[in-house]
């Protein structure tokens, strides 16, 4: 199908005086994560998902999708971030404070898109969606020539209105859209949150996995449960999910045991090869474009046992040590002027990195090397040594770090998180 010309119906700008009025982190276009450059220059969305991050931006009550700045000067800020590097650092579009498929966002999405492949860029880029998606947006994301380009849509199966109000076969059934018509892109079933009580059943699990034979590969995790969603939370009168609130996403061993169990059986009998199961997004994005995971995470066990056995060779195989000399040469154009010392850490996360510090992972270490997996349980922990970064352990750290996950994990089998 040749992909359609896509009116411009511009969205509007707010005023310098309006910005001023939002959080600052809101208010910043890119946004450094963990896992790539964030563009998020359009801000508002009527969907009111009760466990939104927007809850975290004080932005929840804005509903009315509106622009900080253009398109043109969101792409300049990005390939400008001193942070950016050509066909490397990862970039996640709209996945902040809108849903880039909605109908006023979509042609700001599909110029940002066609205005990075012109540059031709191989970057990844994911594009996270909860809403509706056409068979004429279909041809549009397979008209990308060069872009490494995965939407994930989000599917969560949770039945109450009050904290899911959008249907969730209406992302469902933009699953089957996006996998049917798959050409130059690859499209994930993004699992998620998945919440004790609301949608762990057995009748959710077999949903999803039905739904993962429509993808190229799914990725599960828990809620990203802060204040700000509590607060709401008790407000409304909605069911607590938890007892206390947690600095990252919370899923409890039990809850993912039976979905692994229910996957396993799957696979026994014979179900199709895509549908593969991951914990982290980036595992899921590389994995059906063929790649190592470009965050790193190969050797943490709880995360890789699940990976197949041709992705963890393949993982394994882009895990060298770098040279001092390029770490040093790398790391002094991040202006970093502290000594350094040489670690082990993975070529494929030179891709990317989760700290500014050390950014030698656009150009090396990663704190996936380091951490445990910090979302396969109820809560997490913060850093095994409070005066030293995750990102740089020396090789004697390493057995301390094993015995702080291993602590970790008995705690958390005693202690499990448990829905009010």
């Amino acid at each position: 199908m040749t992909a359609p010309a896509v009116p411009r119906r511009l969205l509007p700008l707010l005023t310098a005086e309006q910005i001023g009025e939002l959080k600052p982190e809101l208010a910043d276009v890119i946004e450094y994560r963990k896992s790539g450059l964030s563009v998020n220059h359009i801000v508002g969305c009527p969907l009111e998902c009760g466990y939104c991050v927007r809850h975290v931006f004080d932005n929840f009550a804005m509903k009315t999708p509106k622009r900080l700045m253009t398109d043109e000067a969101a792409v300049a800020a990005l390939v400008g971030h001193r942070y950016f590097r050509l066909h490397k650092t990862p970039i996640q579009l709209f996945n902040r404070a809108t849903d880039p498929m909605l109908p006023v966002v979509k042609p700001h999405l599909f110029a940002v898109l066609r205005m990075l492949d012109e540059k031709g860029l191989t970057n990844h880029v994911l594009v996270i969606t909860r809403w509706r998606v056409s068979a004429e947006d279909c041809a549009v994301l397979n008209s990308f020539q060069n872009l490494r380009l995965t939407v994930l849509v989000t599917h969560s199966g949770i039945d109450n209105p009050a904290i899911e109000p959008v249907n969730s076969s209406i992302a469902a059934d933009s699953l089957r859209m996006l996998f049917e018509h798959a050409e130059r892109y690859k499209t994930l079933l993004y699992w998620r949150p998945i919440v004790p009580g609301l949608n762990d059943s057995d009748e959710h699990i077999e949903r999803a996995r039905e739904l993962s034979l429509h993808a190229h590969a799914t990725v599960f995790t828990g809620l990203f449960f802060r204040d700000q969603m509590a607060a709401y939370y008790e407000e409304h009168g909605l069911p607590m999910p938890y007892d206390s609130t947690a600095r990252r996403k919370i899923m409890p061993e039990h809850a993912e045991r039976r979905i692994l169990d229910a996957f396993d059986a799957a696979r026994v009998t014979g179900a199709a090869p895509w549908g593969t199961l991951f914990r982290k997004t980036s595992c899921g994005v590389a994995y059906p474009h063929g790649e190592a995971d470009y965050n790193g995470h190969y050797g943490i066990r709880e995360l890789c046992d699940i990976c197949p056995p041709e992705q963890i060779a393949l993982c394994a195989g882009a895990w060298v040590k770098p040279e001092l000399e390029e770490v040093t040469r790398e790391a002094r154009g991040l202006a970093r002027s502290a000594p350094l010392r040489s670690t082990t850490v993975p070529s494929s996360s030179r891709d990317w990195t989760s700290h500014p510090a050390t950014t030698y992972s656009t150009g090396s270490a990663t704190s996936a090397t380091t951490e445990p997996s910090p979302t396969t349980t109820a809560s997490t922990a913060e850093p095994p040594s409070a005066g030293r970064r995750r990102t740089d352990p020396t090789p004697n750290d390493l057995p301390h770090l094993a015995r702080t996950a291993r602590c970790r994990r008995r705690r958390q089998r005693h202690h499990p998180a448990r829905p009010r």
